[in-house]
Order: C-alpha cells, then structure tokens, then sequence
C-alpha cells in the first residue's frame, strides 16, 4: 500500500499530492478531488479516495481542527496561510467524500480492512469529527 501510517497523509500517495499544494492559490484544487471521489460512483478507486481523505484532511486544517501534523502536512499549513478559511461548501465536500472514500465500495477501505489494524478507523473518525465540529 505504501503506507506507514493510517494518517490522512501517511502514504506515499497522500504525501506527494500534498507537495502540488505548493502552486495553488485557492480552494479549487482541493475541491476538484474531493468531487473526484464523488464522481467514482459505488466504487472508488484506491488512488482516488486515499487522496480524497487527505483534501479532507487539508479541509480540516482550514477549519482549525487539524488530526495531523507533522513534516508531511508543512505544505497544507503553507497552502492555508495562503487560501484561508474553506467555504461551507467545500466542507461539506470533504464531508461527503470522506464518506464515499471510506465506505463499502471503496478499495482502500477494503485494504486497511485486511490489515486488521484498528489505526486507521480511528483516524477517519478522528477526521470526520474535525470536519463536523
């Protein structure tokens, strides 16, 4: 899985499309994958929700109520420092594609479930309370 972590941005995935945070200067590029999870249908890909949960993740650092930091989210608290605040509407993107990235058509779900590792629940819950609260 390339993955060290159950962490919105503990993986190789997560972690390079957070460095593509560096040239934006908006919401839009968040937005864009969160309604790309969204549009996948019942099934979403691995890919695709992996970096939907850390555009949720970014979300939540917008609102304040951030579930990681560390050396991978440096440039998320650049790129907030830049773009401020999301709009309502982009956190009720996140909302929804958190949902659809974690739920019973999602192959990354299926993944962590094979683990057996409990971590990773606990983030998305972790995650989905930020984004609520």
């Amino acid at each position: 899985m390339g993955a060290w972590s159950g962490e919105p941005f503990g993986n190789d995935i997560a972690a390079d499309w957070a460095w593509e945070l560096e040239d934006e200067s908006d919401w839009s590029f968040v937005d864009e994958a969160l309604t790309e999870a969204l549009e996948d249908g019942e099934e979403i890909d691995h890919d695709t929700a992996i970096i939907a949960v850390a555009a949720a993740e970014v979300v939540a650092h917008g609102l304040g109520h951030a579930t990681q930091r560390d050396a991978y989210t440096e440039e998320v608290d650049s790129f907030i420092a830049r773009v401020g605040r999301p709009t309502e509407d982009t956190v009720a993107l996140a909302i929804a594609a958190l949902v659809a990235a974690c739920g019973p058509g999602s192959e990354l779900a299926a993944d962590w479930a094979g683990t057996g590792d409990p971590g990773w629940d606990e983030s998305i819950e972790h995650l989905r309370a930020a984004l609520s609260g």
